[in-house]
């Protein structure tokens, strides 16, 4: 064998070696590349390290759909159905709310998506009352703007609310299958409605509907929103038009199943939960937000989480996080 021979083979290994790594390195999560976190899942608030190890829990027998850890480092979470509270890192109880029905409302009343404003007002939707709330320190009710519902129900009334910069809230309706924004006094001013995308309904929580689960607004005034068990990712402009979106089979050895918390990082990835996926998915995902749509990271631990994680967020991040 000559030596232009032995180069063309030294070459072509090369390149294979070069085109196995760029595979892995795109559609893989290298170690490195890890996330500290916390989440709320299997009976316990946990912050895990970018090793993957534990570094703080506390028990609470909930499974939540939202979670806050504060500028001054204190956790805002839900310890069941209708109860917030703000937790130290020490673990004492600094502030707590529970909500009750207003009449002539006597049914029950859940809160699903909450947020602690710039403020310091604690801002919630509550189900049932069919209202989102600002509350101060002292417990007292600052602001309240009435909700629209189409199909009430005290659990799926609302998943994620958020506040926009405008003063108005962002809500996932689940049950209506509907986000809608509002202004501050609770007139809908803009609305999106998922569709089944051309696929037949199934029931279950690893089946295909129409309930979405969270929303938030771009820089950009786009709206990123997470399709709950509309299997998807899916980001539309203000006229409702779809401009990029993440498909149940578009990630390479990734089925997308309940899709729950967005976060859009400084730096232009897009980080999601994938819940009800089972043992053989990741219950978080990072991922470009481009055409080509690369997996930068992805979580699989099933040793802290299971498959109900939807309460999660990055705590390792710099600079303006969108969630």
């Amino acid at each position: 064998m000559n030596g232009l021979a032995v180069k063309m083979i030294q070459g072509g290994i090369a390149s294979l070696l070069l085109a196995v790594s760029f595979s892995v390195s795109a559609n893989a999560a290298p170690p490195e590349a890890g996330h500290r976190m916390i989440g709320q899942d299997r009976g316990r608030v946990v912050i895990l390290g970018k090793d993957q190890k534990v570094e703080w829990e506390l028990p609470v027998n909930f499974t939540a759909h939202d979670i806050q850890v504060l500028k001054n480092g204190n956790i805002l979470y839900p310890t069941g159905p209708r109860t917030l509270v703000e937790v130290t890192p020490d673990k004492k109880t600094v502030w707590q709310w529970t909500s009750k029905p207003v009449a002539p409302y006597t049914g029950s009343v859940e809160i699903h998506g909450f947020q602690r404003l710039d403020n310091g007002l604690t801002m919630f939707a509550e189900t049932g009352n069919k209202r989102i709330i600002e509350v101060n320190a002292a417990g007292e009710i600052v602001t309240q703007t009435p909700l629209t519902i189409d199909r009430p129900d005290s659990h799926r009334d609302v998943r994620m609310v958020r506040k926009l910069k405008s003063g108005g809230y962002l809500v996932c309706h689940e049950g209506d299958g509907v986000v809608r924004e509002y202004d501050s006094k609770g007139t809908v001013v803009w609305k999106y409605a998922i569709d089944l995308d051309g696929k037949p309904e199934t029931p279950g929580h690893d089946g295909h509907g129409t309930n979405v689960f969270g929303a938030i607004r771009l820089k950009s005034g786009n709206t990123m929103i997470a399709a709950g068990n509309g299997n998807r990712v899916i980001e539309v402009n203000p006229k409702g038009e779809t401009v990029w979106r993440v498909d149940a089979t578009d990630l390479p050895g990734v089925k997308l199943c309940w899709i729950t918390s967005l976060e859009m990082l400084p730096n232009g990835h897009l980080v999601f939960g994938n819940t009800h996926a089972g043992p053989d998915n990741p219950q978080l995902i990072e991922i470009t937000h481009d055409k080509a749509k690369r997996v930068v990271w992805m979580m699989k631990n099933w040793d802290t989480f299971g498959n109900d994680l939807c309460a999660v967020q990055m705590l390792d991040v710099k600079g303006n996080v969108i969630r």
